[in-house]
């Protein structure tokens, strides 16, 4: 399965029971884009603990849901949005790491870190 090298994550919770319709709307409404073009659009839940990629393939939409572990944490949204932006753009491999509950902003400190030695 590819996805789209264009992946844009939503600032703002969205309720987790909507699905391929409202998402698709939601894209529309709070990103501007349009939920056919070739990219992925994320949406999180109020407590970080649920994440739902929404992307058309050609065909029609798909969806991928991921719930963390209890107990494993949340998911690290990118903060680098501007004031009132209500998604901000990832690469595939920022969109990985969040899939993989890991924080960024750790990873960029100890990248420092070890560049600074």
């Amino acid at each position: 399965m590819r996805l789209p090298t264009t992946i844009f994550v939503a600032t703002e919770p969205v309720d987790m029971r909507l699905s391929f319709d409202r998402l698709a709307g939601l894209v529309r409404e709070r990103f501007g884009q349009d939920p056919r073009m070739d990219a992925v659009f994320a949406f999180h839940n109020k407590r970080l603990t649920h994440l739902k990629l929404l992307w058309h393939d050609g065909t029609g939409y798909r969806i991928v849901f991921k719930r963390l572990d209890r107990g494993r944490g949340r998911f690290r949204i990118p903060g680098r949005a501007s004031p009132g932006a209500r998604h901000v753009g990832v690469s595939a491999r920022e969109l990985d790491t969040i899939l993989r509950g890991i924080d960024m902003k750790l990873i960029r400190a100890a990248y420092r870190a070890v560049s600074s030695v």
